[in-house]
This record gives C-alpha cells, structure tokens and sequence, in this order.
C-alpha cells in the first residue's frame, strides 16, 4: 500500500493535533516530543506534524510518498532517475522517531518531495544533532548513492 504524505511545520503542536484529530476522525498514529503523524486510512494520507515556532504561521515542510518495502523506494529511485530527474538517496535514516529508507527529488518550485519506507520505530527525531528533521536535502546537492545531510520523515 503507498499513500501520500503531507508534513506541515505547526506553531501550536497541541491545537493542531486537536483540530486534525476533529477532521479525520481519528487519533495520531505516533506522538512523540514535538511530533505526531496520522496513519489516515480514508482518504489515504500519512499526516505529519512537526512543532515550529510558536510566533510562527503553519507551513508546508515537505511532500511525500510512503510506500511498504525498500524495494519499492529502489523501484522509484530507477523510476525517477530515468525519467531525468536529479534524485538523492539515504539509506537506514534515522530520523521523524522511525528508521528509514528514502528517495527525494525537488518539483519544478523546489518543492521537496521523498518516496520512503518505514523500517522500524525509532527514539530520535532527527538524524543528527545539526540537521533539521524533514529538512530536505537542497536541489542540486549530492545525487544518487551517498548520504546527505539532512531529511527525514
């Protein structure tokens, strides 16, 4: 099963679980320390919320595709890289309190957008002390095979 991902940077983590909460019907799959998501079945999406600045406005952090295996993030990274677009891939990422495989590109806006499969549960909510969580690598930065440095979720 794949779904899409919308991940948004919230000012109120709280009120915005609340409110999500209302319009899905449904509770957050995950809550953790500045974090929830929502596994929403109907429509299939994989909410996730992540504690910005409070004096701050709700924004789109990233898009996404969540699939169900590795395999499937290798399918689309082939997929991706063949169709011309710069992709850039990581690998037993740790980071949105999961371990991750993942394959992001940039839209046309640099949009962000990762293809990714959840491996296991995690404690950590970024990566590495000095990189955002659901930071996007930059357009243009390292393509296919090394690690970046940052993203996640």
């Amino acid at each position: 099963m794949s779904r899409v991902q919308l991940a948004l940077r919230v000012p109120d983590l709280e009120a915005s679980i609340a409110f999500y909460a209302k319009l899905f019907g449904a509770e957050p799959a995950k809550l953790r320390d500045g974090y929830a998501n929502f596994a929403i079945a109907e429509p299939p999406l994989k909410l996730v919320l992540i504690e910005g600045d409070a004096d701050g406005t709700t924004h789109m952090d990233h898009l996404g595709v969540e699939v169900d295996s590795t395999d499937a993030v290798h399918a689309a990274t082939t997929r991706l890289t063949e169709a011309g677009l710069a992709t850039i891939e990581e690998s037993d990422t740790s980071c949105c309190y999961a371990l991750q495989d993942k394959v992001w590109v940039h839209g046309p806006g640099q949009e962000p957008w990762e293809v990714y499969v959840v491996k296991a549960d995690g404690d950590a909510l970024t990566r590495r002390e000095d990189s955002a969580c659901c930071a996007a690598p930059a357009a243009g930065g390292s393509s296919t095979g090394g690690p970046v440095a940052a993203g996640c979720c």
